[in-house]
C-alpha cells in the first residue's frame, strides 16, 4: 500500500450503505435510462472500459439495456470488436479503438506475464520476456493477416511461423499451436479486430489503425491513457474498490495498480462491508441516490460490467447464492431491482418464442412483476423473436 493511500486511509471515511453503492453504480453505468434514450451506439459510458460480448446476450444487449436501440441481428458499423480484458472480446467506439490499444498495453513485464498465463514459463526459460513475446507475436501476426481469417486459419499459419517457445501441445485438440492468451491478447496489437457474429472468430484487419502502433507493446514510463485509464475507468464504473479488486478484475498484479493509482480517491467507510476507494468526484453521487420509483428494473446478461466487480460480497451478501449467479459453466443472466440482485434469468427460446426461467430470491411485488415482462418483452423484440 503506498504511503499516499495509508495516509488518506487512516483519515475519516465517508460511511454510506450498500444500496447507495449499488444505486451510484446504476447510474455511472447508465441503466436507470428509459429504453431508446441513448443518443446511439457511442452514447454508452461504458464503451470506454469495453462492453464484453459472450453469448447470444453479449454486448449489443448490454447496450440496449442502457438505453440504445439496437437488435441482435444487426452490428452498429460504429462499433468494433477486439479481443483485449482478460482475453475476453469486448466491444468498443470504433474511432476509440487506437486510444484503447494504448490503453491495454502492459505496464510491466510482470503485468504481461500474469495476462498470458502459463505462456510466460517457457519464454522465459527461452530468454524471451513477455512483453517481448507479445511484440513478436503481433508483428507476425499482422504479417500474417492480409485478409480475414477464422480462428482455426489463423492458428494454423501462426503456428507455422512462430518457434518452439511459443508452441504446446494441445491434448483436446491432439494437435500443436499457440499458446491461446498471447494469440488473443496480441491481435489488437497487431492492428486486427474480430468480426461480429463469427464463430469460430474470424480476425481481420481494423480499418484505419495507425501503422505507428502495430506491435508496440512496451510502455513508456510518461504514457498517459487520458480518459481511457484502465484504473481510473474502474473505479468510476465500479467503485468504491480497493487495488485489489481493481487488479483482480484486470487480471494484472496489484503492484502495477498500486503505482498507478490516482492521488484523487477518498476512502468510503461501507455498512457491513469495509472501507475502499472512490473518485473524489464520484463521492457527491452517493448522496444523491434515493431509490426509484417506481425502481430501476433491469434483466442485464451474464457477463453484463455491473456483475463484473470482483467485490461480489458486496453485490451479493448472501454468499450461498454465488454459485447461482457465477457458476463455472453457464451463468444466468441477473435481475436487477434498483441495483439490487432480486433474482436470475435465463433464456428458453423455441422457435419464434422466447420464454425466461426466473428464479426469484426475494419475492417480487406487483410493480417488478410488470417491470420485469416489460423487460421480457424488449430481450424478445431485440432478439427478433415473441415473447412466451
Amino acid at each position: 500500500m503506498t504511503s499516499s493511500r495509508t495516509a488518506r486511509l487512516a483519515g475519516a471515511a465517508r460511511t454510506v450503505t450498500r444500496g447507495q453503492v449499488l444505486r451510484r453504480r446504476v447510474r455511472a453505468q447508465q441503466l436507470d435510462r428509459a429504453p431508446g434514450t441513448a443518443a446511439g451506439p457511442h452514447d454508452v459510458a461504458v464503451l470506454s472500459l469495453g462492453v464484453q460480448d459472450t453469448g447470444p446476450d453479449g454486448s449489443l444487449w448490454a447496450l440496449v439495456v442502457r438505453g440504445v436501440e439496437a437488435t441482435a441481428d444487426r452490428w452498429p458499423d460504429d462499433l468494433a470488436l477486439a479481443w483485449t480484458l482478460r482475453g475476453a472480446p469486448h466491444a468498443y467506439r470504433r474511432q476509440d479503438l487506437p486510444a484503447v490499444q494504448r490503453a491495454v498495453r502492459p505496464c510491466s513485464d510482470a503485468d504481461a506475464a500474469k495476462r498470458i498465463m502459463n505462456a510466460a514459463t517457457p519464454l522465459r526459460s527461452a530468454g524471451i520476456t513477455p512483453v517481448d513475446a507479445l511484440e513478436h507475436v503481433a508483428r507476425t501476426m499482422r504479417d500474417v493477416v492480409t485478409d480475414p481469417l477464422d480462428k482455426g486459419s489463423l492458428s494454423t499459419r501462426m503456428t507455422a511461423e512462430l518457434p518452439e517457445p511459443y508452441l504446446r501441445w494441445c491434448a483436446p485438440c491432439g494437435a500443436t499451436h499457440m499458446y491461446e492468451m498471447p494469440f488473443r491478447l496480441a491481435a489488437l496489437h497487431a492492428g486486427l479486430e474480430l468480426e461480429p457474429g463469427t464463430s469460430p472468430p474470424v480476425v481481420g484487419r481494423s480499418p484505419g489503425f495507425p501503422s505507428a502502433q502495430i506491435g508496440v507493446v512496451a510502455r513508456a514510463e510518461d504514457d498517459d491513457d487520458g480518459p481511457f485509464d484502465l484504473v481510473r475507468l474502474v473505479l468510476h464504473l465500479l467503485g468504491p474498490l480497493t487495488p485489489r479488486q481493481v487488479a483482480a478484475f484486470l487480471d494484472a498484479p496489484v503492484k502495477d495498480v498500486t503505482a498507478r493509482w490516482p492521488d484523487d480517491v477518498v476512502p468510503v467507510a461501507i455498512e457491513d462491508v469495509g472501507t475502499a476507494d472512490l473518485l473524489e468526484e464520484d463521492v457527491p453521487a452517493l448522496e444523491t441516490t434515493d431509490r426509484g420509483s417506481p425502481p430501476v428494473v433491469r434483466l442485464v446478461g451474464p457477463y453484463d460490467l455491473y456483475l463484473q466487480a470482483r467485490d461480489r460480497d458486496l453485490l451479493v451478501p448472501d454468499a450461498g447464492r454465488h454459485k447461482a449467479l457465477w457458476p463455472v459453466l453457464g451463468r444466468p443472466g441477473a435481475v436487477l431491482v434498483d441495483g439490487e440482485v432480486a433474482g436470475t434469468w435465463r433464456p428458453r427460446a423455441s422457435g419464434r418464442r422466447l420464454a425466461l426461467e426466473l428464479d426469484e430470491w426475494v419475492p417480487w411485488d406487483a410493480t417488478t412483476r410488470r417491470a420485469v415482462a416489460a423487460e421480457h418483452e424488449r430481450l424478445a423484440a431485440f432478439r427478433g423473436a415473441d415473447p412466451a
